[in-house]
């Protein structure tokens, strides 16, 4: 008895509709059993830990945008380190030396940005 194409998708196919069918029933279960006591505190918007007071046209300090600069450039920093570190013998000596320019680098990257004041939040 031939089999169709698409039968090796067909437990896919139920867990997809088994999380899809959670995920609305836990909505609606919640929305009826959950409970009701809006407030004006609980309607105001929150946002980054700052209470909602003036303009939504006012500036924000470049600190912001420095920290998350730093951490994707952390982050990236990461993402390099994992491969060589699973390579690293068969890299040998001439992988250990590039990797340890370029930790270098970004080491030294840190302590310009540290004495800059660029990690100091006071001020």
């Amino acid at each position: 008895m031939p089999t169709a194409p698409l039968a090796p998708y067909i437990p896919l196919g139920i867990v997809i509709a088994l999380a899809a069918g959670m995920a609305i029933a836990l909505s609606f279960i919640s929305a009826l059993v959950g409970p009701h006591r809006p407030s004006k505190i609980k309607s105001d918007p929150f946002e980054c830990g700052s209470p909602p007071i003036g303009s939504a046209r006012e500036r924000f300090g470049v600190k912001f945008y420095v920290v998350a600069l730093l951490f994707i450039v952390f982050d990236v920093e990461a993402v390099f380190l994992y491969p060589w570190a699973v390579l690293f013998r068969e890299l040998g000596w001439p992988g250990y030396v590039s990797m340890a320019v370029f930790v270098s680098t970004v080491a030294l990257g840190l302590v310009y940005v540290w004495k800059k004041g660029a990690l100091d939040w006071e001020h």
